[in-house]
């Protein structure tokens, strides 16, 4: 089926994006713990003149850092969001539902399907009115000054993949057919 294959690649393709902006998170918010801990070793006297060269060149923390990581984050989770939907690895609690039968646990899971389509979809349409909003007004971070929009268009990629998988699993649950099956 093509339409399965082209599921799944967009899923995986968009965890693996999702994976790599997650790692490059993670080496930002490395490489400015160690700047900022330079720094404030620059700054001893144990450094004099060598901490004051050091920190006249840039020794420091990343500049924004906390707007590269709030971006990088939020894109992450919505990545991740597909993959998830489409393996059915959200958190579940069975404990009421663990002793029913296999139709009505079927039935079960098929609500939630729908619930979460729901659910993406009105998280997708906010998301496109917020890129239409700070797109239009031109809204920048604070520090580093890159246009917000630009996360949002970002989560909104995703979102929107998302919504698709939804869709897609919804429609298998409906039809009584397994979303994880390769």
């Amino acid at each position: 089926m093509k339409a399965h294959k082209i599921i799944h690649f967009c899923a995986k393709t968009m965890a693996l994006l999702g994976g790599i902006v997650l790692c490059a998170v993670i080496v930002v918010v490395c490489i400015s713990v160690a700047g900022r801990e330079a720094a404030d070793f620059a700054h001893t006297d144990y450094m004099g003149a060598l901490g004051r060269w050091l920190l006249e060149r840039g020794l420091g923390p990343i500049l924004g850092d906390f707007e590269l990581v709030e971006a990088g984050t939020a894109f992450a989770i919505f990545a991740f969001l597909p993959i998830t939907q489409l393996s059915g690895s959200h958190a579940r609690v069975d404990v009421f539902t663990a002793r029913l039968s296999d139709k009505t646990q079927r039935r079960i899971d098929a609500l939630w399907a729908i619930v979460m389509l729901l659910v993406m979809l009105l998280i997708t349409w906010r998301l496109f009115a917020g890129l239409q909003d700070k797109h239009r007004y031109g809204d920048t971070t604070y520090l580093i000054q890159f246009p917000i929009w630009w996360a949002y268009a970002a989560c909104f990629g995703a979102a929107v993949v998302a919504c698709s998988v939804s869709a897609y699993c919804a429609a298998l649950q409906l039809l009584g057919k397994p979303t994880n099956a390769e």
